[in-house]
C-alpha cells in the first residue's frame, strides 16, 4: 500500500464522476433541496476528514464520498442553470423567424442543417419559445452565420431515444439550450430583424469568421480533401464527402476527424516546440527568460486561438481544457504529463459540464488518456551507448519508435474498444493498422502544416502550406478507404446489458490508476463488454410515434417501410447486432403490404399488422387488420378493446411511452419494453408530442 499513497488524490474525480453519473440514471427528477443538503453534507465530511484524527483510510473514504455527494449535486445545479422553454409539436408547418447562429453537422438523410436563435415562432408566445432551434434546409448550401431568416417549418421538441435504452439525443440537446428541431419547406428567406443582443451578435461574428475561413480553406484545397481539411480547422463535417465520412467511421479513423485531444496536443505541441526553438536560437533573450515557459504561455495562447476558431464543441472543450493544464504544469515547474494533471483536468471538466460523464466522446478520451500516460509510467527506458555508430543509433531509434507506436495504439485502441463497442456496435478489424500508418502523417505533416495555413489563409498566405496539408490529407483518405473496403472490415456487436460499460470503466481507470501487479484485478472487468452474454434481440421494434415497424428474420432486421425512419431502425438493429435490409424486397416474401397497411403472410417471423396513416381506420380496415395479426399496431388513438382478444398498440400508447421493443417468452407471453420507462420522468424526457412525462 506504500506504492500508492501519492495515488490516492486520483479516484476524487472517479468519485466526482460516479456521483454526476448517479444523478442521470435516476428516473425522477430530485428535489433542489436535496441537491443542496448534499452539497452542505458533502462540505461538512470534507472538514471532518481534515479535523479528524482518522486514519489514512477513513479519512480517504470520506473525501471520496464528500466528491462524490459534490458530484450529485453539481449535475443537478447545471440541469437547473440551463432550463429554457422546449417547443411543443405543432400542428403544422409554422413561420419561425430568428438569427442562423452556426452551420450544424449534416445529418443522416442529408440536408444541410443550420442553428437558429428564434425571435418569433407562430403560435408559440414570447415566453415558450426556446433559445435555440435546429432546422434541417433542403438546400444545399445553408445561410451564413449572422443571416437574419424567415423558414416555413414543421417543429417539434427534440426526438426521444429511437429505441429503448438508445441514444437520447433530448437529453444532449437539452444541455445545449436546443429546444426544438424543425425541418424547413421551403428555402429560408432573408428578412429584417432587430439587432441581436450582444452576446448572441459576437457569437455569430466568430462563426460568420469561422465558415468563411472553411469555404477559404475548401476552395484553396479543393472539395476532395479541403472538407477533411475544415472539418479539423472549424469542426464541422459539412464540406465531407459522405462516403469518406464512411470511409472514416468503418476503418476507426473518425476521430480525426473530429477535433480532440489529438489535434489540440499537435497545435500545442507544435507552437511549443517552434517558440521555444525560437527563443534558444536568440541568445540574448536565452540567457534572460525561460525558453520552456514562454513557449508554454505561447502553446496556451494558441490552445485558445484553436479552441475559438473550432466553434469550442464538447470535444474540443475538453481537449483545451486537458492541454491548459499541462502547458500550466510546465509554467508552475510540475510534470506536463501526468495522471495527476488528467485528473485535475477531468475534474475541471466535469465541474464545467457534469453531463459529460453520460458522453461516449468524455468517456473514451479520458480512458484512451489515462491509459496512455498509464504507459507512459511504466515504459521502460533503454539505455544508448554513447559512442554507437549512426546506423546503429538509427535502426534503434526506428525499432524504439516501431514499438512505442504499436504498444500506444494498442493500448489506446484497448482503452476506447469497450465503449466503441457499446455505443456504436462497430469493430474496425483493421483499425489498429490504419491508427499506425496515418497517426505520423497526421502527427508530423496533416496537422502542423494545417494550423500554419489556417492561420496564413485569412492573410491570403496559405495556399502552400495547406497544399502541404492536402498531401497528408490525401494518404489519410486513401488508407481509410483501403482499410474500410478490405474484407472484414467492419464487425457488428450488439450492445451489452448496461452494467458491463461500467463495470469496464472502472476496471480500466483501476488498472491506470493503480500500482503493481494488484492493477491486473481489473483486467476482467475492463473486459465486461467483450465478455458479457448477450440476450437474445426482440421479435420486433417500433419508432416512437408508430410510423415504422421492424421484425427480427434470424440476422436481419426487415423493415416494414424501408423508406421512412430509416435511420432508428438501423440503430436499433445495429444495438442488437442486426443488419438492417435496404429495400422492400424481403419484406414483400413475408408480409402483404400496400401504402397504409401491412399484414403478415404465411411465413412472417411476427404475428404483427400494421397501419401508417394518422387518420382513425373505417370498421373495415380494422378488423382486417384485427383478423390477420396477434399484434396491431396503429399510429392514431385507439382504445385497448378495439381488436378483443388481441394486443393493439395506438397512438395513447406512444404518447406516453415513446419507442418499444418487444420479445415473446417461451410461454408465449409478449413483453413489452418502452423508451420513456427507462429514460424517467426528468427535465429532457419530453414525448413524442411535447408533453413531459
Amino acid at each position: 500500500m506504500a506504492d500508492q499513497v501519492d495515488r490516492w488524490s486520483l479516484w476524487t474525480p472517479v468519485a466526482f464522476g460516479l456521483g454526476c453519473a448517479a444523478y442521470f440514471t435516476l428516473d425522477r427528477e430530485p428535489l433542489s433541496l436535496v441537491a443542496t443538503g448534499l452539497l452542505v453534507l458533502a462540505i461538512v465530511l470534507l472538514v471532518a476528514a481534515r479535523r479528524l484524527n482518522l486514519s489514512r483510510a477513513g479519512a480517504l473514504v470520506l473525501v471520496l464520498t464528500a466528491f462524490a455527494l459534490a458530484g450529485f449535486s453539481t449535475a443537478k445545479f447545471r440541469t437547473q442553470a440551463v432550463s429554457g422553454p422546449v417547443a411543443p409539436a405543432l400542428a403544422g408547418p409554422v413561420q419561425a423567424a430568428g438569427w442562423v447562429v452556426d452551420v450544424a453537422n449534416p445529418g443522416q438523410g442529408g440536408g444541410s442543417r443550420v442553428v437558429i436563435a428564434p425571435t418569433h415562432i407562430e403560435g408559440l408566445p414570447a415566453e415558450a419559445t426556446p433559445s435555440r432551434l435546429r432546422v434541417t434546409l433542403r438546400a444545399a448550401t445553408p445561410p451564413e452565420p449572422g443571416t437574419a431568416v424567415q423558414v416555413l417549418a414543421l417543429i417539434n421538441p427534440p426526438p426521444p431515444p429511437a429505441s429503448p435504452g438508445g441514444y437520447d439525443f433530448a437529453r444532449d440537446a437539452y444541455f445545449e439550450s436546443i429546444g426544438g428541431v424543425g425541418f424547413a419547406l421551403r428555402p429560408p428567406e432573408v428578412v429584417e430583424l432587430p439587432a441581436p443582443p450582444g452576446r448572441l451578435a459576437l457569437e455569430m461574428r466568430i462563426n460568420a469568421a469561422r465558415w468563411t475561413l472553411a469555404k477559404k480553406i475548401v476552395a484553396s484545397m479543393g472539395e476532395e480533401t479541403g472538407g477533411l481539411a475544415a472539418a479539423m480547422v472549424i469542426g464541422n463535417q459539412a464540406f465531407i464527402p459522405r462516403e469518406q465520412i464512411e470511409h472514416m467511421r468503418a476503418s476507426g479513423l473518425a476521430h480525426l476527424i473530429a477535433i480532440s485531444g489529438l489535434h489540440m496536443a499537435i497545435v500545442g505541441g507544435f507552437v511549443f516546440t517552434a517558440v521555444r526553438a525560437g527563443v534558444a536560437a536568440w541568445p540574448w533573450l536565452a540567457l534572460r527568460v525561460s525558453s520552456k515557459k514562454v513557449a508554454a504561455l505561447a502553446g496556451l495562447a494558441a490552445v485558445g486561438c484553436y479552441l475559438v476558431v473550432s466553434g469550442a464543441p464538447a470535444p474540443a472543450e475538453r481537449a483545451a481544457i486537458t492541454a491548459s493544464v499541462a502547458f500550466a504544469a510546465v509554467i508552475f515547474d510540475r510534470r506536463a504529463i501526468s495522471l495527476h494533471g488528467l485528473a485535475l483536468a477531468a475534474l475541471i471538466v466535469m465541474l464545467i459540464h457534469p453531463e459529460a460523464v453520460t458522453e461516449p466522446g468524455f468517456q473514451m478520451s479520458f480512458s484512451a488518456t489515462a491509459a496512455l500516460v498509464a504507459l507512459a509510467e511504466v515504459w521502460p527506458r533503454a539505455i544508448r551507448e554513447i559512442s554507437a555508430p549512426w546506423p546503429i543509433r538509427l535502426a534503434q531509434t526506428a525499432m524504439t519508435w516501431l514499438a512505442a507506436s504499436l504498444a500506444a495504439s494498442f493500448v489506446a485502441g484497448m482503452a476506447t474498444g469497450p465503449f466503441a463497442l457499446q455505443h456504436f456496435n462497430r469493430m474496425a478489424t483493421y483499425g489498429l493498422a490504419a491508427n499506425l500508418a496515418a497517426s505520423p502523417i497526421s502527427s508530423f505533416l496533416m496537422m502542423p502544416s494545417l494550423a500554419v495555413g489556417a492561420a496564413l489563409t485569412p492573410l491570403g498566405l496559405g495556399d502552400i502550406p495547406l497544399m502541404v496539408s492536402g498531401w497528408g490529407i490525401g494518404a489519410i483518405a486513401s488508407v481509410a478507404k483501403f482499410a474500410a473496403e478490405a474484407p472484414g472490415a467492419n464487425l457488428l456487436i450488439p450492445s451489452a446489458p448496461a452494467w458491463a460499460l461500467p463495470s469496464a470503466f472502472l476496471g480500466i481507470l483501476w488498472m491506470c490508476l493503480w500500482r503493481g501487479a494488484i492493477r491486473w484485478i481489473g483486467l476482467p472487468f475492463a473486459l465486461a463488454v467483450s465478455l458479457a452474454p448477450r440476450p437474445d434481440p426482440p421479435v420486433l421494434w417500433v419508432a416512437a410515434d408508430g410510423a415504422q415497424v421492424a421484425v427480427r428474420q434470424g440476422e436481419q432486421a426487415v423493415l416494414l417501410r424501408p423508406d421512412v425512419k430509416r435511420f432508428g431502425a438501423e440503430r436499433w438493429a445495429q444495438r442488437h447486432g442486426l443488419g438492417a435490409t435496404p429495400d422492400a424486397g424481403p419484406r414483400d416474401a413475408l408480409y402483404d403490404c400496400d401504402r397504409w397497411t401491412c399484414r403478415p403472410g404465411e411465413n412472417s417471423p411476427a404475428p404483427v399488422a400494421a397501419y401508417w396513416s394518422r387518420k382513425a381506420p373505417d370498421a373495415d380496415t380494422l378488423a382486417a387488420l384485427c383478423a390477420s395479426a396477434e399484434l396491431i399496431v396503429i399510429r392514431p388513438s385507439l382504445p385497448a378493446h378495439a381488436c378483443p382478444g388481441k394486443i393493439i398498440l395506438s397512438g395513447s400508447d406512444f404518447e406516453r411511452g415513446g419507442s418499444v421493443e418487444l420479445r415473446r417468452s417461451r410461454d408465449g407471453v409478449w413483453r413489452a419494453q418502452w423508451a420513456q420507462d427507462l429514460r424517467g420522468r426528468r427535465p429532457w424526457s419530453w414525448g413524442p408530442s411535447g408533453n413531459v412525462e
